[in-house]
């Protein structure tokens, strides 16, 4: 327990100094007259903030809800409610991911609680990729950011869920285990100390809650901070020259979707920026890929999965994205 709380007081206590360090380094300016760094440093600090204070209230919410499922859902319940198809428990995982308002940060450690908990991976999996790309919110942002027009929401919401299905699919084929790093026993013994009444089990939901965000919350900064690094030093205009084509254009504005590890709920006002210069396919790879892979939650992912299983997960999710769009550029 003492070594528990040390390692948490000691997370927090970084967090706190880092944060405070970016913080003056971007707004003081005592700092910057005393630091003499290129304008840039200070650019992509600001940008390593604002990444950071998006992501964080969603982070939040799913460290919250995944402490929840810790206390509140049992082996028991996932056995009775998850359907013994695989299929159909893809399809039912996909419609509760499109439900769930979250974004790429704040599904994985619910993703991961899922799997302590007994989901199969493919299942955690269609969740983990719907959940960030056509829940509400994203969909109504999306709506706003083209104007007001449903053609982009409703081909992000449909393209999604179906490329979505595809891929827990292809997962379901290859993965049968629930290829987290730490290894979980097959019956989870009850522990006498589990509390009983309502206010000390919301207590405990609360506690796991902290621990899961001190233990993601790592990882998010660090995603954040290479994402702040990309906007400052790569330019996206270098990197639009290389899209001539519906196919390059579609692999580059998938890269910069990685790469700018952009909140769900907010990029689709990015993506209208490049009407001009692209047709609407490569910007639906922009909208569909990013939600479901980006640098940010790649880092999250190795530190609760098996390295094989991100990379081989991250090979699919290119594959698929880009082959599917690809076959339906007709219909645009």
């Amino acid at each position: 327990m003492f070594n528990r709380f040390h390692g948490t007081l000691i997370d927090l206590t970084g967090i706190i100094l880092f944060g405070l360090a970016v913080y003056l380094l971007s707004f003081s300016d005592w700092i910057q007259s005393l630091i003499k760094l290129p304008s840039s440093v200070y650019t992509m600090s600001t940008i390593f903030l604002s990444i950071l204070i998006e992501a964080l209230p969603f982070v939040l919410i799913g460290v919250m809800i995944a402490g929840s499922i810790q206390i509140f859902i049992t082996e028991d319940h996932i056995r009775k409610w998850m359907p013994k198809n695989k299929f159909s428990a893809v399809i039912m995982s996909c419609v509760l991911g499109a439900c769930f308002p979250g974004c790429e940060c704040g599904i994985v450690p619910i993703t991961r609680k899922l799997l302590q908990k007994g989901v199969p991976i493919y299942a955690a999996i269609g969740f983990m990729l719907t959940g960030p790309l056509i829940n509400p919110i994203v969909i109504a942002s999306t709506y706003m950011a083209f104007g007001n027009s449903w053609m982009m929401a409703i081909s992000r919401m449909l393209l999604g869920f179906f490329l979505a299905v595809i891929i827990a699919s292809v997962v379901s084929l290859l993965f049968h285990t629930n290829q987290l790093k730490e290894v979980i026993p097959d019956k989870i013994p009850v522990s006498k100390g589990i509390p009983t009444g309502f206010g000390k089990k919301f207590g405990n939901a609360l506690k796991h809650g902290v621990d899961e965000f001190f233990d993601m919350g790592k990882y998010l900064i660090i995603g954040c901070l290479f994402a702040a690094f990309v906007q400052t030093y790569v330019s996206s205009e270098k990197l639009m020259e290389l899209g001539e084509g519906t196919a390059s254009a579609s692999l580059v504005m998938m890269g910069l979707a990685y790469l700018l590890s952009l909140c769900s709920e907010a990029d689709a006002f990015v993506a209208a920026s490049f009407q001009h210069a692209f047709p609407p396919i490569p910007i639906l790879s922009f909208l569909i890929y990013g939600p479901m892979i980006d640098l940010k939650n790649t880092l999250m992912m190795f530190s609760i999965f098996h390295k094989k299983f991100v990379f081989i997960f991250l090979l699919i999710v290119t594959v698929i994205v880009f082959g599917g769009l690809i076959l339906v550029q007709g219909f645009y």
